[in-house]
């Protein structure tokens, strides 16, 4: 289990398991809403199930990991790190990339330092697997903190949307 510095002295972080399905999948649900503006009468049925399924999965399989942050037993923040790969680049020769996602840091804990802590945990995880090609999608409310660690905008990437 690894304590936190600074404010957050209380806190702890610790590696997600597989035992920690239940409470990954609301999180994630509890992301979406946040990020999406939804409401809470929003259907997310499809988006817990599935989302259930990708963290049985890929915590089994090591293409996933996730961080808790911990007040004593109350959830106050989470955040995880996706493994892919990818065709061989120059910039990249093993293929192999990383993407931060499902940042989130429970309202009532905000300002503490928690969100820094928990990518850096991610982005340390990415380095022990010796990826160094990181990338994540920021709202506007965790730019400054993507900025400050060190993440630019990516210049050329485009994505087609389905209509």
């Amino acid at each position: 289990m690894i304590s936190g510095e600074g404010k957050e002295k209380a806190l702890t972080y610790r590696k997600a398991s597989i035992e920690d399905l239940e409470l990954l999948t609301e999180t994630r649900v509890e992301v979406l809403r946040a990020a999406n503006c939804l409401s809470g009468d929003a259907d997310m049925s499809e988006v817990r199930e599935q989302s259930y399924r990708y963290y049985q999965r890929a915590l089994c399989e090591g293409t996933h990991t996730a961080y808790l942050a911990l007040d004593g037993e109350q959830f106050a923040g989470a955040g995880g790190v996706s493994y892919f790969q990818v065709m061989p680049t120059y910039h990249n020769p093993s293929g192999n990339k990383a993407y931060i996602m499902n940042m989130y840091t429970r309202p009532e804990y905000r300002r503490r330092g928690i969100a820094y802590h928990m990518l850096d945990l991610l982005v340390r995880d990415a380095a022990d697997r010796g990826i160094d090609a990181i990338s994540l999608e920021a709202t506007r409310m965790g730019r400054p903190l993507y900025e400050k660690y060190g993440f630019t905008q990516m210049g050329d990437e485009m994505e087609l949307r389905k209509k």
